[in-house]
């Protein structure tokens, strides 16, 4: 019997899953539990240079080391003692050498029959019964308590029936995961977004979901990741899912406050980032003031929304780098049936921590509610899915707003309809204006290709015609320094005699050869085709009692010839033309 029972222990521990902790068993330190799929793993660290011990959740499969979950972040284990374990209840417990709980997981729900605790490939630490794998019946769970990173499958947002909120906090610095003083949040007063703060203050809005995006975000969907928040009466919380389990992903809240969305890059062995948080002044909240557009095409990067002023009386202050003072509104608002609404383009919408909302009415009836409520300073769809549903309304300031260069929402800003008229005829006006600019620079560039055309039709035809007598020629073609250069630049010593047509100048070429050289008046009214037939003519006739043509050569209204010295007579006489 004894035997038997050895044997059975001795089973019964070589089979406990590498991924899961039961009653009575315990983790030491150096010793890990492996997610099954062996994407995560579970154990005791030491941050950095510390020597301090956390039991923590880090990847296995890839990046080694990049921790995604602290259980004892603000409770450390000062040497290698430490030992995990789980109880009856479900309750996990960190000790330390002499015993002592460092930390515990608490939960407040029931006891299970037989309690277990697993790590799942999602990088998520249940406590659950081990013949129910329903995640609405988890004792507890590390997803429930994040840390410094946000998972696919993590919630963060708020429980209203028990109060309790999931957000990401930042360590306190690389070598302590302390909570540090960013958190990465939902913010449910208004209409729901999320933000970063630092301490209680928005350092960075994300901003509200349309239904497709988080309107701070106007990213292209992307069909690896679904992004959703869920919002109903017991619970508001943004979560996103990776349709692709090969791919790695996670948010990051850095201790410097800076949330980075990364992405694994199996090619580099590398973290990759793919968005950051507070990338430019515009991610900045609240940057420009109230009533003020931000856009980093501009320079200044924000403007006063047309009908509002710059609140400063210093005109100095419009291209400062400090716009907290905002905008101001140029026509008090008259109310009941004085206004109406400027719609406005391609935004991430206003902070809506004072907004009403209406998933099922539409845009018109918004605007109405709007006019009919004195407060209401903007309105816009709530979801813009299928051409828009839904109502959002503004009450008070409209406070961080940017202006993307594409994507974004439409948002209708309450105005003094005379502010309205006067912006529409302005823009009116700016539109011809725009036309007849449009129309000039056409016209301008018209003319310009038309002259530039021209000037290259002409050097073509000038470069043909110089060309022309030289490729029909069947004679050599000498250039206009060569024969200057044989008859002393047509010096009147080297003249042989006078024609009809212009002088002969007797000459030497470089090589000794002696010739006669006819140079053509220009008031001789021979033109080129008349040129071109008499060389070619005296080319081709061959007598001895005639000279023999040696060459010619034609520049602009010049031509000359060249012809050959026949012994005991005459110089050579060559034809030619500059045309150059």
């Amino acid at each position: 019997m004894e035997l038997v029972l050895c044997l059975l222990l001795f089973f019964t521990r070589r089979t406990w899953a590498i991924d899961t902790l039961t009653q009575g068993q315990s983790i030491e330190d150096g010793e890990t539990l492996v997610s099954a799929g062996g994407s995560f793993e579970l154990g005791f660290f030491s941050p950095g240079n510390s020597k301090s011990r956390y039991v923590g959740i880090w990847y296995k499969k890839v990046s080694t080391g990049t921790v995604v979950w602290v259980a004892n972040r603000e409770n450390l284990v000062s040497d290698a003692s430490g030992v995990l374990s789980i109880n009856e209840k479900g309750i996990l417990s960190i000790m330390n050498g002499t015993k002592g709980i460092v930390w515990s997981s608490n939960t407040s729900r029931n006891s299970a029959e037989e309690p277990i605790a697993q790590l799942l490939d999602s990088g998520n630490f249940v406590v659950k019964d081990r013949n129910d794998s329903d995640s609405e019946n988890f004792l507890w769970q590390s997803f429930d308590h994040p840390c410094d990173t946000f998972l696919p499958g993590m919630k963060i947002g708020i429980n209203f029936v028990t109060g309790s909120e999931r957000h990401a906090s930042s360590w306190k610095n690389t070598e302590d995961p302390a909570p540090g003083i960013y958190t990465y949040r939902v913010d449910s007063q208004g209409y729901p977004q999320v933000v970063v703060k630092k301490g209680a203050d928005i350092l960075f809005r994300a901003g509200s979901w349309n239904g497709l995006y988080l309107t701070g975000s106007p990213l292209p969907v992307n069909p690896l990741y679904s992004f959703e928040l869920v919002l109903n009466e017991n619970e508001v919380y943004y979560t996103y899912q990776v349709q692709n389990n090969s791919i790695h992903t996670r948010f990051l809240l850095n201790p410097s406050g800076l949330i980075q969305r990364t992405i694994w890059n199996e090619r580099t062995n590398n973290w990759e980032v793919y968005a950051t948080s507070q990338s430019d002044q515009c991610s900045i909240y609240a940057y420009c003031g109230s009533y003020a557009t931000c856009s980093t095409n501009e320079s200044p990067p924000c403007k006063c929304v047309e009908g509002f002023i710059h609140r400063s009386a210093s005109p100095r202050d419009i291209n400062s780098v400090d716009w907290s003072y905002g905008c101001s509104r140029r026509t008090p608002l008259a109310c009941h049936g004085g206004d109406s609404f400027l719609r406005k383009t391609g935004l991430k919408l206003p902070d809506t921590s004072k907004t009403w909302a209406n998933i099922s009415i539409d845009l018109k009836e918004c605007e109405k509610l709007c006019l009919k409520n004195c407060s209401c300073t903007a309105y816009a769809n709530l979801d813009i899915r299928e051409g828009g549903h839904g109502c959002l309304l503004w009450f008070g300031d409209l406070i961080d707003i940017i202006e993307f260069s594409e994507g974004g929402q439409d948002l209708y800003i309450r105005l003094a309809t005379s502010d309205l008229n006067h912006i529409r005829s302005k823009g009116k006006l700016n539109e011809k204006l725009k036309a007849v600019i449009i129309a000039i620079s056409v016209i301008i560039a018209s003319g310009m290709t038309i002259l530039a055309l021209l000037l290259y039709v002409q050097k073509i035809m000038l470069r043909n015609t110089g060309e022309h007598g030289k490729e029909d020629l069947e004679l050599p073609v000498f250039d206009f320094a060569t024969i200057a250069t044989a008859t002393n630049n047509f010096s009147s010593n080297n003249i042989l005699g006078q024609g009809g047509f212009g002088p002969v100048y007797k000459g030497t070429l470089i090589e000794g050869q002696e010739i006669a050289v006819k140079r053509l008046s220009k008031n001789s009214g021979q033109g080129l085709e008349e040129f071109k037939n008499e060389v070619t003519l005296i080319s081709k006739l061959q007598h001895r009692n005639l000279v023999k043509l040696f060459g010619c050569c034609i520049r602009k209204d010049e031509k000359i010839s060249n012809k050959k010295q026949i012994t005991g007579l005459a110089y050579t006489n060559a034809y030619c033309r500059w045309n150059c």
